[in-house]
């Protein structure tokens, strides 16, 4: 049970793909301008995630060593094919919204990266929580963009008015820039954050020998 509380809670802030691998940073800057964009590609790319780490974890030993690699694109294509039909019959303005960036999950280096390094070697049950902690901490940071650029940028959140009215809105915070100044704070408090805690938890480890 260890095991699996570690796989999950890794992927939420110890590894965020985001804020600290800073992986998969193309569709990061590119969909976050508002809140519901960044959820979003958040959630599509955890739907990816997830069922691609657990059928490559099902079928590992089924893939000769020689061409794992395409066989694990063709396995992550084959659920972005099925999230684009979806989105694209049922929910035909977000799948307008995220445009290039939902096909090009494919190629996606968090979703192939954790094919290869983790669900090719672990269990079915390890990959799982694995992917599911990825993929939860890839939601929680592409929304949080989102939901700063499109805070000061528009005053909205998800589309509701939450500045008052004598708001100026920050025009960049929607634009290219907007999307590296956000990105790069979010990274440096993420960070900072890390290092205090890791300051205080050897300063405790220290305290107790």
């Amino acid at each position: 049970m260890k095991h699996f509380y570690s796989d999950f809670i890794k992927g939420l802030w110890r590894e965020n793909p985001t804020f600290r691998l800073l992986i998969g940073l193309c569709p990061t800057l590119a969909v976050t301008n508002n809140a519901l964009g960044g959820f979003s590609m958040g959630v599509s790319t955890a739907f990816v995630l997830i069922l691609s780490s657990t059928m490559i974890s099902l079928v590992k030993h089924l893939i000769p060593d020689k061409v794992r690699i395409p066989a694990y694109i063709v396995l992550i294509a084959t659920f972005v094919t099925i999230l684009e039909l979806f989105m694209n019959a049922y929910l035909p303005a977000i799948y307008a919204q995220l445009g290039i960036f939902l096909p090009l999950i494919v190629v996606n280096c968090i979703i192939l990266g954790r094919a290869e390094a983790f669900a090719s070697k672990m269990p079915v049950s390890r990959s799982i929580f694995d992917a599911l902690g990825m993929g939860f901490g890839i939601i929680w940071a592409l929304t949080s963009i989102g939901i700063m650029r499109e805070l000061f940028g528009t005053g909205q959140v998800f589309g509701f008015q939450v500045m008052p009215s004598s708001f100026e809105p920050i025009g960049m915070m929607t634009a290219a820039p907007g999307a590296f100044i956000t990105l790069g704070t979010a990274v440096a408090i993420v960070t900072y954050i890390s290092d205090r805690i890791a300051k205080k938890h050897a300063k405790g480890k220290k305290a107790t020998e």
